[in-house]
């Protein structure tokens, strides 16, 4: 199993939710994060003073499926958020050792 952790811009979350449907992938974790990366935030005046937002509003999707279908659910992220602008995010990849499906027990696979 693998963890699929995205973290893109806000408006393309329905885009990605409807590619991820169609590919049979149902279940995910979605939080609204703030953060920065090469785009360093903007500049925006208040009341006459200058002052900088370095944060700027993300979304994180977290996804984990099995190894197979890895490479599938980044493709579908990277096809519905990539606008080719600095911006549109990160997908992180990290090994899943095991999962365990409170309400039955079930492990592994079974309980993603």
């Amino acid at each position: 199993m693998v963890k699929i952790e995205a973290i893109v811009r806000p408006g393309v979350l329905e885009d990605i939710k409807e590619g991820l449907s169609q590919h049979g992938i149902h279940g995910m974790t979605v939080s609204q994060v703030m953060g920065c990366g090469l785009q360093k935030g903007r500049k925006e005046v208040y009341r006459g003073t200058e002052y900088s937002i370095n944060l700027l509003p993300k979304v994180k999707i977290e996804i984990v499926i099995a190894d197979q279908d890895a490479d599938g659910v980044v493709e579908v992220i990277i096809k519905a958020a990539r606008t080719g602008a600095i911006g549109d995010g990160k997908i992180f990849i990290t090994k899943i050792d095991n999962a365990v499906r409170i309400r039955t027990g079930e492990k592994g696979d079974a309980a993603v």
